[in-house]
């Protein structure tokens, strides 16, 4: 039997992280190719991806199957696909390259810095800024990965009646940075405190 509600490894949340693991290098694939039509694709399986976090967390919560599997998966998944996204657009301009070098900085950073309180016995737990950085991250992505101008009534291309999606992804994704940059200094500081009692 595939899922195992039992198993600690074969359950339905790490399944589905698995499943968000296995999506990058199509993901990685369509992202070759700076076309409307890859880049809509791209961006239904980074969708799909991010709606699977959300999922496997509260599926672990609700059915009581948290494991120490899951929890070490999970946040490499979700940097992962993060990372590719990010690289993968960087060719064509659509993202600036010092943001997504401070993002990934920050990524690889608090992954080491939890390690090092994990092996103390010190767990830190998440703050709402990471949670807003996340969210802002993705949202930010998605519209990076559509990059087009969109316009509101199909086949009319009317100026006053379109949005740019490049245009959407850089706001939120400086946004993105602003919090990447605080929760980090956050994490920081909390960690600092926590391992120097």
């Amino acid at each position: 039997m595939l899922i195992d509600k039992n198993n600690p490894i074969l359950n339905l949340p790490n399944l589905l992280t698995t499943l968000r693991i296995a999506l990058i290098p199509l993901l990685v694939i369509l992202l070759m190719s700076p076309s409307r039509t890859a880049g809509f694709f791209a961006t239904a399986i980074f969708a799909v991806a991010s709606i699977t976090d959300w999922l496997d967390g509260y599926i672990a919560r609700r059915m009581k199957i948290v494991t120490p599997f899951g929890k070490f998966l999970d946040p490499i998944a979700d940097k992962l696909i993060v990372a590719a996204a990010l690289i993968m657009i960087l060719p064509f301009g659509r993202a600036p390259a010092w943001m997504v070098l401070v993002i990934l900085s920050r990524e690889i950073i608090i992954t080491g810095l939890r390690s090092i309180a994990s092996s103390e016995g010190i767990v830190i737990a998440a703050s709402k800024l990471g949670k807003f950085k996340t969210i802002f991250q993705i949202v930010a992505i998605l519209a990076l990965l559509l990059h087009y101008d969109y316009y509101w009534f199909f086949g009319i291309r009317d100026p006053y009646f379109y949005v740019n999606m490049h245009n959407v992804g850089i706001f939120y994704l400086w946004i993105a940075t602003v919090l990447t940059i605080w929760s980090g200094v956050d994490y920081l500081a909390r960690f600092l405190k926590d391992i120097l009692k």
